[in-house]
């Protein structure tokens, strides 16, 4: 028999949901936990709420090791367990940990990561920056296809070569080009201090 060496696994989840239907929230609790335990490797869950008359609660729920938390998350049962509550509960923060500390220790408000669609994300970047980085993106990649198609395909009807570019430049764009930019302009997207006036503050003390 093979036997997994791997931690545990807490998710902490902080949701919130209106006060007045609070009962609805705890049925719904009920049910998602009433669900979770029929998975192997499933360790146990709670919930507690901030404060009476509060809308924030704090819930928990633990898995042997990644791989079966990972079954849950992915389950059918689940994602049936968490569309049924929208309109009712709003997920703010989702984290992961390992060791039995994670159990105890309440929800960070910083470094959290999403597990599933529903949680809301961090606020998005203004607009307008994210109008210039695409701009960034697009500018150099569309002026490289244009000068390129009109040396290669010069002869091609003007709605061919758009049609060329555009499913030439829609998955570089997305896959490629975008992302990159993205996380090379992070720091600026979320207004963020420039990552090297931190190295230059390092290099002066040393």
């Amino acid at each position: 028999m093979t036997v997994s060496h791997a931690e545990p696994v807490t998710v902490a989840v902080a949701r919130h949901a209106d006060p007045a239907r609070t009962d609805e929230m705890v049925a719904w609790m009920r049910a998602g936990t009433a669900l979770a335990e029929a998975f192997p490797g499933f360790l146990g869950a709670g919930w507690v709420r901030r404060a009476p008359g509060s809308g924030d609660w704090h819930m928990l729920y633990r898995f042997a090791d990644p791989d079966t938390l990972r079954r849950w998350e992915e389950s059918p049962q689940r994602h049936w367990w968490l569309t049924s509550a929208q309109g009712i509960v709003e997920h703010t923060h989702v984290e992961r940990r390992t060791g039995i500390e994670g159990w105890f220790d309440p929800p960070r408000a910083a470094a959290v990561e999403p597990l599933d669609a529903e949680p809301t994300v961090p606020p998005s970047p203004p607009r307008w920056k994210q109008a210039v980085t695409i701009w960034l993106a697009f500018f150099p990649l569309s002026l490289t296809a244009t000068l390129l198609t009109g040396q290669l395909l010069p002869g091609l009807p003007t709605a061919a070569r758009v049609l060329v570019m555009t499913l030439t430049l829609t998955p570089l764009m997305t896959y490629l080009v975008l992302p990159r930019i993205t996380r090379a302009l992070h720091w600026w997207l979320h207004g963020q201090r420039a990552p090297w006036r931190g190295d230059r503050r390092a290099l002066r003390h040393r």
